[in-house]
């Protein structure tokens, strides 16, 4: 099981490579169309990658009810929400350091450090 557990972290680091990227686009950062893309990919192979890897740990070594891993799953929607949000407001344009796509952003930034810090201490477990 640890082959799975490192390709999870390793999704896991694709999800951060996007927050990264878009933090910069956010900041003002010349970002071209091929960068947001390659930064879109990667959170959807990070995020599958999370979600199908996480729940068979999950399976694995613990109840897929517990309340860190669907306080999980729930952060992992939301995140992904705000995600898409903050790239069609980048694609069409407003990607001002104050705009609204710098909102859902950085709103998408903190619950991945949530989600991260559940999978992290697993509260409860």
């Amino acid at each position: 099981m640890e082959y799975v557990l490192f390709f999870h972290v390793l999704a896991a680091f694709m999800l951060l490579g996007t927050v990264v990227v878009y933090s910069a686009i956010v900041l003002g950062a010349p970002a071209d169309r091929l960068t947001a893309t390659v930064a879109d990919r990667l959170w959807d192979v990070g995020g599958l990658g999370t979600l199908a890897l996480g729940v068979w740990l999950a399976l694995d070594d613990y109840d897929l009810f517990d309340g860190w891993i669907l306080g999980a799953i729930v952060l992992w929607i939301v995140a992904t929400g705000l995600g898409v949000r903050s790239r069609m407001l980048v694609q069409e344009g407003d990607a001002a350091v104050g705009g609204q796509a710098a909102l859902f952003h950085w709103a998408r930034t903190v619950t991945v450090l949530l989600l991260l810090y559940l999978m992290i201490f697993k509260p409860g477990a």
